[in-house]
């Protein structure tokens, strides 16, 4: 990449179809590695760690971290690897990231499959933060850059702590699993690969209308597949999490349009359900990256 590279993991043939893989919000390729090898053997699986996440190189200073960009990175990856035409998995924010990439480069996708998550956040109850979100990201991202102070070295034990506490849904062997690839080992303890100008979600997000939503996935061409955790997260902020009426609006909007290209499974389990419990959602995610109806790619 211009900035430096993009690190990523890989299952399976290269030769055989291809599936791009998606983490979640300040997570990493390991995201993927206890439901990968639960699904079929006849695919080529490639899980990305975003720029700054995991162990791809950070943004060059000066350089904000943003939604659009990491849409184009899954093109970029795409074009390194000559792939015209795959599958994108993606959970939590890697699926909003898949979903847009879908909108935008419709003839590109097979199948879309999005685990707790949707093809793009919705402006509801946000439009009177949106411009404090934008703030905040500036400044922020400035603080950091002027800061010279050097990233915090903890233990081990210390480290899975605090990453457990600020991620309530992932267990002691996952939090184990994430910071395996997503931290350095150094004499004195563990440092965080991340880039610390990367803070709340919500920073980053490109929230949109209901109207543009609607509009957005006309566009896609992908079969869809959307798995929805049952103590899983419906809201980008959590704190408004009750409110599951944006999902209702995203699942019927998606079935109304997509029609029989759109699928839509409840498993029990939380937001890393994915991690947690691979098997209440591997027989799914094979069935539908199996099946045989291929939307027609328009030129």
């Amino acid at each position: 990449m211009p900035w430096g590279h993009i690190a990523a993991k890989a299952w399976g043939s290269h030769q055989s179809p291809p599936v791009l893989c998606l983490h979640g919000w300040l997570d990493n390729a390991n995201s993927f590695d206890r439901l990968i090898p639960l699904l079929p053997k006849d695919f080529y699986y490639v899980a990305m760690d975003f720029g700054g996440h995991g162990l791809s190189s950070h943004y060059s200073p000066g350089f904000p971290y943003d939604h659009q960009n990491f849409v184009s990175e899954v093109r970029r990856v795409a074009a390194a690897l000559k792939w015209n035409r795959f599958s994108l998995l993606g959970h939590s924010f890697g699926g909003t990231v898949g979903g847009m990439f879908s909108c935008i480069f419709p003839e590109m996708v097979d199948k879309l499959v999005l685990l707790e998550s949707s093809p793009f956040a919705l402006e509801t109850n946000e439009l009177e933060n949106m411009l404090t979100y934008k703030r905040r990201a500036i400044e922020h991202m400035l603080q950091v850059e002027a800061s010279k102070k050097p990233s915090q070295v903890v233990s081990p034990e210390e480290m899975l702590q605090g990453f457990l506490k600020n991620n309530s849904h992932v267990g002691d062997e996952c939090g184990k699993l994430l910071l395996q690839r997503g931290t350095t080992q150094v004499a004195t303890g563990l440092l965080l690969n991340r880039d610390r100008r990367i803070t709340r979600p919500e920073y980053y997000f490109n929230f949109i209308s209901r109207e543009l939503f609607v509009h957005s996935i006309r566009k896609l061409q992908a079969r869809v597949l959307l798995i929805k955790a049952t103590q899983g997260f419906y809201d980008v902020r959590r704190e408004n999490d009750a409110n599951t009426e944006v999902m209702q609006f995203v699942t019927n909007s998606l079935r109304s349009v997509l029609k029989e290209r759109f699928q839509y499974v409840q498993v029990p389990g939380n937001h890393y359900v994915h991690m947690n419990q691979p098997q209440h959602m591997a027989g799914v995610i094979g069935s539908f990256l199996q099946s045989k109806e291929r939307i027609p790619a328009h030129l």
